[in-house]
């Protein structure tokens, strides 16, 4: 009778496991980081963006009168090829500051997401063309909000809204 039991050889480089750590890292930030609490986060932080740049457009001890110099930016710095400075400071001012209590709302996200993505964009091309990287991280915040809407956290979940 022969011996079947046989000695396993030493590990090599090759036949190590190098994607264990990877696996390992990835489910433990799945269990940190649940999808739920990422779009949270993604609503929570363009929302901020936004509804700053927003603020800064209102007079200073009011809650809506929009500020001169937010006229004047849409005349000089913001103006636009097809929509006049008045009315367009006051679109963009109404956005920034609806669209941001919405997202952290979670209500009507991917509605929301949507009109802050078209801001960014007209933003891109009419107005700061050369600081794409940050309109593109404004992007990547937005994009998975739109596809995904607001996520378990959010007001969309509760009224069923998709």
């Amino acid at each position: 009778m022969t011996d079947t039991t046989a000695t396993s050889p030493a590990p090599t480089a090759a036949s190590l496991n190098w994607r264990a750590p990877f696996q390992l890292l990835a489910n433990v930030g799945a269990r940190l980081f649940p999808p739920s609490l990422l779009l949270l986060v993604a609503r929570l932080g363009v929302a901020a963006v936004f509804f700053m740049s927003g603020r800064t457009k209102i007079e200073d001890g009011t809650w809506l009168t929009l500020s001169d110099g937010a006229f004047e930016l849409f005349r000089t710095d913001y103006a636009l090829p097809f929509i006049a400075p008045v009315p367009a400071t006051y679109a963009a001012t109404t956005a920034e500051h609806l669209f941001p209590i919405l997202l952290t709302l979670g209500l009507f996200t991917r509605f929301s997401a949507c009109g802050l993505l078209v801001m960014t964009s007209v933003i891109e091309i009419f107005v700061y063309p050369d600081a794409w990287p940050t309109h593109l991280s404004w992007a990547g915040l937005l994009l998975p909000l739109i596809a995904l809407g607001g996520g378990k956290l959010s007001l969309d979940r509760l009224f069923k809204i998709p």
